[in-house]
């Protein structure tokens, strides 16, 4: 997993709440196995017209939020089913972090353990982010997890806010450790066990 410390980058505004893992990733494209491959139909129906066609309207298709990588979004985003595929979307499309009000708890829990930040910052505090990420043509945002602060440099007076993250969590993010590579920081343990476990059942 990819080590997140600091991280600058566009920002792209979902003005929408209850967002849930359906929308985020459709059913029809859960039939891969593998994590990649998911970024091209991230929010599928919202950026596709009913003829198949992008919908221009739509705030990924529009050519400024091009290469985004983070989303502002409304409140309980990630609701719904528990489909790990949803960050493996997010992340394959090229976000790195999300932020809104609040979101469902496994969906949470699965961004940490694919590398992406959920953030959640007051209703007041997002409200600002959206407002400039729709008036401010290539709006950025500097993510420094370390610090758990959120800032900017293009508006008088800078937008900045401190987030809450949980130790471990942030740890995992900070180092780049998802479940297995967790485990693996204790393989020379776990070999010495199995050493000592064959030699006692010869």
């Amino acid at each position: 997993m990819k080590p997140f410390r600091i991280h600058s980058g566009t920002v792209a505004p979902l003005d929408r709440a209850n967002v849930d893992t359906d929308q985020i990733i459709p059913k029809q494209f859960l039939k891969r196995i593998e994590r990649s491959g998911f970024g091209e139909f991230l929010f599928y129906d919202w950026r596709h017209a009913t003829d198949g066609e992008l919908d221009s309207s739509f705030v990924l298709n529009e050519p400024r939020y091009k290469g985004a990588s983070i989303l502002i979004a409304g409140k309980n985003f990630g609701c719904g089913s528990s489909r790990e595929h949803a960050p493996w979307a997010l992340a394959d499309y090229g976000f790195r972090a999300i932020i809104a009000p609040s979101f469902a708890d496994i969906f949470s829990n699965n961004c940490y353990k694919n590398g992406l930040l959920p953030i959640t910052l007051t209703d007041e505090e997002v409200a600002t982010l959206m407002i400039n990420a729709n008036l401010i043509d290539g709006y950025e945002l500097t993510l420094d997890l370390e610090q758990r602060l959120i800032s900017d440099t293009q508006i008088v007076p800078p937008f900045r806010a401190t987030f809450v993250i949980d130790d471990f969590q942030q740890h995992c993010l900070l180092e780049g450790l998802d479940d297995i590579g967790l485990t693996l920081r204790h393989e020379a343990d776990i070999s010495a066990f199995e050493a000592r476990r064959l030699a006692q059942f010869r």
